[in-house]
């Protein structure tokens, strides 16, 4: 059985999100992958060392930033590296990550203007990750990410 890396955040039961509130994922194909033991949970960011609840941060080129001009990119970037280190590790088929955040955005992420905007892009943690040649899902690319399933296991 193949396993698959899942933002801590949609895995729930752990609240690790920035503003400290819960977003588990409630799709009948993620909640049936997470009954099967196929999820391994990471949170790059609590990995990195960050508090939960922390200030916003947004990517701006290569850097992380928060809301009040601090630079978190190290924290991001140790995260990131625990996060592949446990891909790794677990051999995942692919990984299904938050959409929008700064480490595991998969198509768009906020502009670093702190205004809502978003723009294409992705988090560090999901760069890291295809850097290294795995696939990385947002939580609303499911039909995509079952799809791969059934063909790596079909292999």
């Amino acid at each position: 059985m193949r396993k698959i890396l899942v933002s801590s955040c949609l895995f729930g039961g752990r609240i690790v999100r920035y503003d400290g509130a819960d977003a588990p994922e409630r799709d009948a194909r993620f909640l049936r992958w997470k009954a099967e033991g196929r999820l391994v949970s990471v949170c790059p960011e609590t990995f990195g060392g960050l508090p939960t609840p922390r200030s916003p941060a947004e990517r701006i080129g290569e850097r992380v930033i928060t809301r009040e001009g601090c630079d978190v990119t190290e924290a991001y970037a140790r995260g990131a590296n625990e996060a592949l280190r446990l891909a790794r590790l677990h051999d995942v088929a692919f990984a299904v990550m938050k959409t929008d955040s700064p480490s595991c955005g998969s198509r768009q992420i906020y502009d670093g203007s702190f205004e809502n905007a978003k723009i294409p892009g992705q988090g560090l943690a999901a760069q890291y990750l295809r850097e290294s040649g795995f696939v990385v899902f947002g939580e609303d690319e499911l039909d995509s990410a079952e799809a791969l399933l059934a063909e790596v296991e079909r292999l």
